[in-house]
């Protein structure tokens, strides 16, 4: 059995992965941490969790925990990963594993140095829709991949207009850059996924609009070691009709179109016709990867799809197309 602490326990956790960790075969969840006393005991409470601390390191070297998730903003994922693995006890941590990729190395330093496995919450790598994306390209029906776009665009949020009070997302210091490094990491990782590591990227970034300080428009080309060649644009300030959530697969014999984001059906278009896939979610969306951790770490599944070292890797291309 595993026994989980949580480190944070906000929105992301209610029902995106909170509910999961106890719907788990093999896995329960049996003591929470938020700064705020009165929230992580809100948090406990309506979830029957026998305890809440105001103090990671308390939660951290509780005995009954045996597994920690680390659900807090960026900022705070290497030390309090660190701090998890050198208590022998295993991290998941929420998306982008940190808020640089250099932190990204110390986390997975100790993860080595330990032996105390890392995992990060890229559970697009397990769900049904994506997982079909990725069979539908591997089964060559679409011949040789020639290239792979992604193209994002969404409206500012009615929080980002407030430059008194903006989302921590829009904090450097704290998500370590805006909007770009908390959803095209899972863009970029789901392509890691499907192609394997990209090895040489290029990027752009500006600020258009002048909401916040951190970048609301970015640009990418990037080269994967499989050969493919890719490239991505984002905005984060757009209009609602012009709104897009798209990534177009080309090969010699036909498109393949998804989304990350939206319910959108899958399309393949081939010279036999188009095709439509839609697959099933589970109801707490991080539910498939958490079976995949905790039937690992009871020594009855095979390693996670989504470790430390693949979520280093986009955390490493982030980096180069904001800074290179």
């Amino acid at each position: 059995m595993v026994n989980w602490g949580f480190i944070g326990c906000g929105a992301v956790a209610e029902k995106k992965s909170g509910p999961a960790f106890r719907k788990a075969n093999g896995s329960d969840v049996v003591a929470v941490m938020r700064r705020d006393s009165e929230k992580a005991k809100d948090f406990a409470t309506r979830h029957k969790i026998g305890k809440w601390y105001n103090n990671a390191y308390k939660l951290i070297n509780d005995p009954e925990v045996t597994a920690i998730y680390v659900a807090t903003p960026p900022k705070f994922h290497t030390e309090y990963a660190i701090a998890s693995m050198k208590a022998g006890k295993p991290v998941y941590i929420e998306k982008p594993m940190a808020a640089s990729y250099k932190d990204c190395l110390k986390i997975n330093k100790v993860s080595e140095i330990t032996g105390v496995p890392c995992f990060v919450a890229y559970y697009r790598r397990t769900l049904p829709y994506f997982l079909r994306v990725k069979q539908l390209i591997e089964d060559g029906e679409l011949g040789e991949i020639t290239s792979v776009q992604i193209r994002f665009a969404i409206p500012p949020l009615v929080a980002d207009l407030n430059r008194d009070n903006l989302p921590w997302r829009l904090n450097k210091k704290i998500a370590g850059a805006g909007y770009f490094y908390d959803l095209a990491s899972h863009q970029l990782d789901l392509l890691d996924f499907i192609f394997g590591p990209i090895e040489k990227v290029k990027g752009y970034s500006t600020n258009i609009a002048g909401l916040y300080d951190v970048e609301d428009t970015v640009s990418g080309v990037f080269k994967f070691q499989s050969g493919v060649l890719g490239s991505g644009s984002w905005t984060f300030v757009t209009t609602k009709k012009a709104s897009i959530d798209v990534i177009d697969f080309i090969g010699t014999k036909g498109k393949l179109s998804c989304s990350t984001f939206k319910r959108k059906s899958i399309i393949l278009e081939t010279s036999e016709g188009v095709q439509k896939f839609n697959e099933k979610r589970p109801e707490n969306i991080q539910f498939n990867l958490i079976q995949n951790i905790v039937d690992y770490m009871n020594g009855v599944g095979e390693m996670p799809v989504s470790t430390g070292i693949s979520a280093a890797r986009t955390n490493w291309v982030m980096d180069k197309i904001l800074y290179s």
